[in-house]
């Protein structure tokens, strides 16, 4: 049985994509809102992309997270969230402590750092991509990505 035109779960307009199709317009347009949001936020506050992530993730994970579940939840293998996580240490953005794991918590530094980045970041993340969708889209999108 087919879905009744415009019902929940059919495409606007009746058309489906095709799949490859589908995922190239997702890689394009995440490759441009990325690259704006970085160029806006990350960039300006002499961060990485990298750096600016991990700062943001410890942030909302109220300040540490095990080293294992940090990579988990950016999709890292253990050698690159290492490495990254030696060069933001150098810096005093971020300290390990090995007990029980890995545990990587927020400096103070950090803390002041993704502090001062966070309404910037929030204001490109609006300029570049929720403002452009209406309150019904984000919410289709939300729970689209949530799903994958």
């Amino acid at each position: 049985m087919s879905t009744p035109k415009g019902e929940v779960g059919e495409p606007a307009g009746g058309v489906v994509p095709e799949p490859v199709e589908l995922w190239s317009a997702f890689k394009r347009a995440h490759e441009l809102v990325r690259t704006r949001v970085v160029a806006d936020t990350a960039e300006a506050a002499g961060l990485s992309e990298p750096d600016l992530t991990i700062l943001v993730n410890l942030d909302k994970a109220g300040g540490a997270l095990r080293q294992s579940e940090l990579a988990a939840s950016l999709g890292w293998d253990r050698t690159r969230i290492s490495h990254q996580l030696t060069r933001m240490g150098k810096r005093g953005l971020v300290a390990r402590e090995r007990g029980d794991g890995v545990t990587v918590a927020l400096t103070d530094a950090g803390r002041r750092t993704v502090t001062a980045v966070h309404p910037g970041l929030e204001a490109a993340v609006r300029r570049h991509f929720t403002d452009r969708l209406s309150a019904e889209e984000a919410e289709m999108l939300s729970s689209v990505l949530r799903r994958l």
